[in-house]
């Protein structure tokens, strides 16, 4: 049995500002209105045989993620399963989490085809025939990654050096190399012996415990002791945060890949993009004759070889070359191309000043629907809020804060205190300090409305949740 195992992890801070922590790169839109994780859930779907999908991935990401697969999904009998942390502790121990998770649900033989969320890769025939070879060497008791052919001497991946071919596609590992420079990445290019290590896997879930008990057995103690402290009665399993917290954070090269003696690489010819930074993205776009992408609202002039990404007003360049400007509602970035790996000083740089910038959007994505921050000032804030219809914010209070809500759009049923009330288009209704309150979208369109907020602390931490229908009480 063949289960795909989706992983999402991290910020994507090579793509700040459009992937953040609240909205990190699986969730970006692409071209085609489809977002990368949508593509990777619909690529692990069209594989043959596949029964059940394991997203392991950020509580607060369950939600978007639950919606994003359901919105590919075209096979009713196809199963979704989570295994959501409270906080990252990379790949090893989210792997590992996942190999418990499937030992249990379909045995210890199943085999595990472990892919981030964030890659693209178009050619779905080729990529099927990669993993079918993955498959058989998995079936033998093999690790194994899967390597890219290079078509460049990128400094951006690891490489793969080729060992013994031991099947179809299939290679034992030499070994693993860092992220080379320019003079050995040409060197690895022209040998033909090396492979882009893609991070992509595939392995029985037994074959993978063995192997992170045997090479690294403080991990698979710590992993192992978080598993069990976990309630797995309770659905979507959220891995227990005192004992998580213990786990060492290791990703799965330097946890068990660069270890075990029974390491394999498919050497893949499929068509991959990582995502990885703007010039990555910047493929993903058609190009007109000077070799410009755009996406959004943008007008470019004597420019070459240029990114635009206008998510919320014109942008305009002019005499430009090699430059990458995206501009976000709240943060504007310009970079040339050659600099795009260090985007994500930018967002350390955030993170030192705490700037809400580094982590947070103007507009924030929730499962009842979203809100856009637009004026914030000492003693007010304004909203806009939308929620999805049948969908409802929790029962809830605030300490430090009042709230005035105006309808503009659609039909609201609101608890205030005592009362219940149905609000429709230029109504209104003012929440006291303290007051239990509720928001309801009973119509049958989004409902839109105008918060206007007071008080002395206006943070998203000053609500206390009374009664949640997504579990958040």
């Amino acid at each position: 049995m063949l289960v795909p195992i989706i992983i999402s992890g991290g910020a994507g801070t090579r793509l700040w500002p459009i992937s953040r922590e609240s909205d990190p790169k699986p969730f970006m839109s692409l071209p085609d209105g489809e977002s990368i994780i949508g593509k990777t859930f619909s690529r692990a779907l069209d594989l043959p045989g596949v029964e059940s999908v394991l997203a392991v991935t950020n509580r607060d990401y369950f939600f978007r993620t639950r919606e994003e697969f359901f919105t590919v999904a075209q096979k009713d009998s196809v199963g979704l399963d989570f295994v959501l942390e409270p906080f990252g502790k990379n790949t090893a121990p989210a792997i590992a989490a996942a190999a418990l998770r499937v030992k249990e649900q379909f045995g210890a033989s199943a085999v595990m085809l472990v892919l981030p969320a964030d890659h693209l890769i178009p050619e779905q025939e080729v990529f099927a025939a990669a993993v079918e070879s993955a498959k058989q060497l998995a079936n033998d008791g093999m690790l194994v990654t899967f390597g890219i052919e290079p078509n460049a001497p990128e400094t951006g991946f690891g490489y793969i050096k080729k060992g013994d071919a031991i099947a179809d596609q299939g290679f034992l590992v030499s070994k693993f190399v860092e992220k080379p420079n320019l003079q050995n990445a040409q060197e690895y290019l022209e040998s033909g012996e090396f492979l882009w290590n893609s991070g992509m896997f595939c392995f029985r879930a037994d074959t993978y415990l063995d192997a992170l008990e045997k090479n690294t057995p403080e991990l698979y103690q710590q992993i192992c002791k978080c598993w069990d402290s976990t309630n797995k009665d309770n659905l979507p399993i959220v891995l227990d945060e005192e004992s998580l917290a213990a786990v060492d954070g290791i990703s799965i090269d330097y946890a068990v890949m660069e270890k075990a003696d029974n390491v394999a690489v498919v050497s893949a010819s499929f068509e991959w993009n990582d995502i990885g930074s703007w010039t990555a993205l910047a493929d993903v776009y058609d190009k007109d004759s000077s070799g410009n992408s755009v996406d959004g609202d943008a007008i470019i002039i004597d420019s070459e070889e240029c990114l635009v990404k206008s998510d919320s007003s014109l942008t305009a360049i002019v005499g430009l070359k090699d430059i990458v400007v995206v501009n976000d509602a709240d943060a504007v970035l310009v970079v040339h191309k050659n600099s795009v790996q260090d985007v994500k000083k930018v967002v350390e740089s955030l993170k030192k000043d705490n700037r809400i910038e580094c982590s947070e959007k103007l507009t924030a994505r929730r499962p009842w629907g979203s809100y856009t921050n637009l004026v914030e000032a000492k003693g007010f804030k304004v909203k806009k809020i939308t929620i999805f219809p049948g969908q409802s914010l929790s029962l809830q209070k605030h300490i430090h804060r009042s709230e005035h809500w105006t309808i503009v759009a659609g039909i609201a049923e609101v608890v205030n205190g005592d009362q219940i009330l149905q609000l429709n288009p230029d109504q209104s209704t003012y929440i006291e300090k303290e007051a239990i309150h509720r928001l309801t979208n009973v119509g049958e369109s989004e409902l839109q409305l105008i918060e206007v907020q007071c008080g002395d602390y206006l943070g998203e931490d000053d609500i206390i949740r009374l009664e949640d229908i997504y579990g958040r009480s």
